[in-house]
């Protein structure tokens, strides 16, 4: 039986980390960290989303401030509330809950964020950061993979790590992570996305495989050597009536049959998805600490 890397297991360990942390400043009178989110609009998802870090923020005894605007407000007036908070001292981190509305500009919003308090790691000062390997808040999802290898002693120097799906949240952040000199880090990166010629041969010659793709169980176990270490990033919901709910949760990868060949692999759900908030939380206490920006 492969290792089931458990997120959900790992994530509370952090958050307890954290939250101790947090009654230490307190003892010692200094600030609490406080976390604000914009919410633009009244998608499911983005709410569901925002209300588990809102939640997670009074868990380890974080201030949090929600922000909600109608799906119509205008991109200055986003420009605005962002600008806000940027100048109110007693707000350490600000994340902008994506996606926004088709009239918004989200590279304009990203851009307006002051580094400092982009707890999310998408402002192009971060970004920068994380690829030249300075000391910055590296965004949420990509930082909790890093968690796990690292928590999980998983080897990665020297391994071929294949990374499936380039998107800027995930995808291309792994790659120049797992590539960097530092633990985990140091493997030979392969980025693939959706003009790959022989993708099988490729990742069947990995290591260490990160699917963040987005298409559920895309990855099958003939795409995977004896041994590798899988990472699955994908989410997905699909219809099931046996289900009290009525529907599942699946991931980017074929669990049932990948699992039988590979040494460890996260699960879907309770894998990669709980490291995303207690990395925020996490970012969130480097910010009022002033750890990366003095």
């Amino acid at each position: 039986m492969p290792t089931i890397i458990d997120g959900k297991k790992t994530s509370a360990e952090i958050k307890d980390e954290i939250a101790a942390r947090v009654k230490e400043i307190k003892l010692e009178g200094g600030k609490t960290p406080h976390l604000a989110a914009v919410l633009v609009g009244e998608d499911g998802a983005s709410q569901t989303y925002v209300g588990a870090k809102v939640k997670a923020c009074e868990q380890v005894g974080f201030e949090s401030t929600l922000v909600r605007l109608e799906d119509t407000v205008s991109e200055d007036e986003l420009l605005k509330v962002v600008e806000d908070i940027n100048e109110n001292p007693d707000i350490d981190g600000l994340i902008v809950q994506l996606p926004l509305p088709k009239h918004i500009a989200v590279e304009k919003v990203t851009e307006k964020i002051k580094p400092e308090k982009d707890v999310d790691g998408f402002t192009p000062a971060n970004v920068g950061r994380m690829a030249l390997n300075w000391p910055t808040y590296v965004s949420a999802t990509p930082n909790g993979i890093v968690e796990l290898l690292k928590r999980y002693e998983i080897e990665t120097s020297g391994k071929h790590c294949v990374v499936i799906g380039r998107s800027h949240i995930v995808g291309s952040p792994m790659s120049i992570l797992m590539a960097r000199n530092g633990n985990p880090g140091n493997c030979t990166v392969t980025l693939t996305h959706s003009r790959t010629q022989n993708l099988t041969e490729i990742t069947k010659s990995a290591d260490i495989l990160i699917v963040a793709l987005g298409k559920p169980e895309f990855l099958k176990a003939d795409m995977v050597k004896e041994g590798a270490v899988v990472i699955d990033v994908g989410i997905h919901r699909i219809e099931d009536a046996s289900k009290k709910r009525g529907f599942r949760l699946i991931g980017d990868v074929k669990f049932d049959e990948v699992s039988e060949k590979v040494s460890a692999i996260t699960p879907v759900p309770g894998g990669v998805g709980p490291m995303t908030i207690a990395s925020l939380l996490y970012n969130t206490l480097l910010a009022a600490e002033k750890k990366i920006y003095a």
